[in-house]
């Protein structure tokens, strides 16, 4: 049986849990009422396939989308056992009321008329920061990626290369439906600040820099990382592959500001060493965000 999370009732987390997935399901709406749909721009899902049929047939565009996400869920459920949580259900449930009501208060008409390139951007950042939060909440989207978990378990390809085909196929369908070649490029433009957007919120923005040190000077740079900067690190010993030598390489992670410090000592003590900065999207642990304080995010 797949696992299942679930939230005491009316606890501290229950109640944090619910109000992201009720802030993000109105964000998400926002996305799609005042950007994507004006535009009849197709950014894969049930809500792409959903906008197709709204300029197709007028039916609007929540009630679609929630009359495809019951049965795929009903589905899921069936092919994939009790995976999707009453915040699932509860996310989507919410994202169609919320988009039918906010396009019955403020009518079709963009945010921003006649700009489809500033509506596909904005479009993305109002998909993925809400999306973002729902699945901060620990609920899925539901949709096409129930399609892709189901079909991921008959043919054993991974879940995201398969969504990624799916929300593609979508994309095609707005150029096949509406004849015009720039719906799937803006749906690309918001496929990917939507994806980008998910990130950020989950992981946060980090100024933190991983550094990879290699130097033979590394006792100096251990005591500048550890006394000046007052960080830590590990020491990994590798053999160089030109002539065989030893190597201590020198692994941390510092913040921008002490990276420019650190920079600039070891150029002082050895101008020879090779450095690899990295950005770190999240770091946990000592000296950073601890892991209980992620989870209780």
């Amino acid at each position: 049986m797949a696992f299942l999370q679930r939230d005491k009732v009316f606890s501290k987390k229950w109640f944090i849990n619910y109000a992201l997935i009720i802030i993000g399901s109105f964000i998400l709406a926002a996305g799609f009422v005042f950007f994507i749909t004006p535009y009849k721009i197709m950014p894969g899902g049930v809500y792409g396939i959903a906008i197709a049929i709204h300029y197709l047939f007028n039916l609007p565009v929540g009630m679609t989308a929630l009359m495809m996400d019951i049965p795929l869920t009903i589905i899921g459920m069936k092919i994939l056992g009790p995976r999707f949580g009453y915040k699932t259900i509860v996310g989507f449930s919410l994202t169609a009321i919320f988009v039918d009501g906010l396009s019955l208060f403020f009518g079709s008409a963009p945010l921003v008329e006649n700009e489809p390139l500033l509506s596909s951007i904005f479009g993305g950042v109002f998909l993925g920061f809400g999306l973002g939060l729902i699945f901060k909440a620990k609920a899925t989207s539901g949709g096409t990626d129930i399609v892709a978990m189901i079909i991921s378990k008959y043919t054993k390809l991974p879940v995201g290369q398969l969504l990624i085909y799916v929300d593609s196929v979508i994309v095609m369908l707005g150029l096949i439906i509406f004849k015009d070649w720039k719906i799937p490029l803006y749906s690309l433009i918001v496929i990917f600040i939507c994806g980008k957007m998910i990130d950020t919120v989950l992981q946060g923005i980090s100024y933190d820099k991983t550094l990879f040190i290699i130097s033979d000077h590394f006792e100096a740079i251990r005591d500048k990382i550890i006394n000046d900067l007052n960080r830590g690190g590990t020491y990994i010993h590798g053999t160089g592959m030109y002539n065989g030598s030893k190597k201590t390489i020198i692994f941390t992670v510092v913040n921008r500001r002490e990276m420019a410090m650190l920079q600039e000592y070891i150029h002082e003590i050895d101008p020879k060493a090779f450095l690899t900065v990295l950005d770190a999207n999240e770091i946990l642990g000592s000296g950073f965000k601890s892991l209980k304080e992620k989870l209780e995010d």
